[in-house]
């Protein structure tokens, strides 16, 4: 996946609070809800990185930069001012077709929007908190959450966004008691079907390459690695 369309689908489906263009930069205002959302990406080849640190520092957030295949350049940069590796993620993505192929039975899954209590639970357990709540909410395309369940009990959630033709998976969390019953699978097969009943033709899902578990889940699910990226954080507040 190019750079240009990889940034597009993550903006589109996983807004910032603010984007704005700086320089040859997109800067990017996280007000909070982590890396995806706070990075500068770069945008024009004549881009200087002294613009962009002073366009974050403007937003007191920490110097940190999205680095994509292919932008061998601006790591090496980044690397001899000093900038650290941070969480280095593949996107996946598979057709919809290829997704939507086993409805789960229906009391196993469902579709809801806005997120439920219960679901804000999950995710607050996982990590996932309400600023990141809040990047669901500012998403302007169609978009939905999907509750999975065990026995009747809520067992995990799940974000989806479209975007020009493809949907996002986004914040896939599990509750820690019902991990390997196959919930997270589940709810993607679901987030499909409601992806393919509004065209997209396509499902992908960023995961960092240190997460063993959802790699494996992802490639068996049939999905294949379609680009990625690192970030680079100044070690310096």
């Amino acid at each position: 996946m190019k750079p240009a369309a990889l940034t597009a689908l993550i903006d589109g489906t996983w807004p910032a609070k603010s984007t704005r263009l700086v320089d040859g930069w997109v800067i990017r205002e996280g007000a909070g809800a982590g890396s995806r959302v706070s990075a500068a990406s770069k945008a024009e080849g004549t881009a200087q990185i002294e613009d962009a640190e002073q366009a974050m520092r403007e937003l007191g957030q920490a110097r940190l930069f999205m680095v994509r295949d292919g932008e061998d350049a601006l790591d090496a940069a980044l690397e001899a001012s000093g900038y650290l590796v941070k969480d280095p993620v593949t996107v996946y993505s598979a057709p919809t077709s290829g997704l939507a192929i086993e409805r789960p039975q229906s009391a196993t899954c469902f579709e809801v929007w806005p997120p439920l209590a219960t679901q804000a639970e999950i995710w607050d357990a996982g990590g996932i908190d309400d600023a990141r709540l809040a990047v669901m909410g500012r998403a302007n395309g169609p978009k939905t959450t999907v509750l999975g369940r065990v026995h009747d009990t809520p067992a995990g959630t799940a974000f989806a966004a479209l975007h020009e033709g493809a949907a996002m998976l986004h914040a896939i969390e599990t509750a820690h008691a019902f991990r390997r019953n196959g919930i997270a699978r589940n709810m993607i097969r679901a987030l499909s079907f409601w992806a393919q009943a509004r065209d997209a033709d396509r499902v992908a899902v960023l995961v960092t390459r240190a997460n063993v578990g959802a790699n494996a889940l992802y490639t068996s699910l049939g999905m294949t690695p379609v680009g990625g990226y690192h970030y680079r954080l100044h070690p310096e507040p």
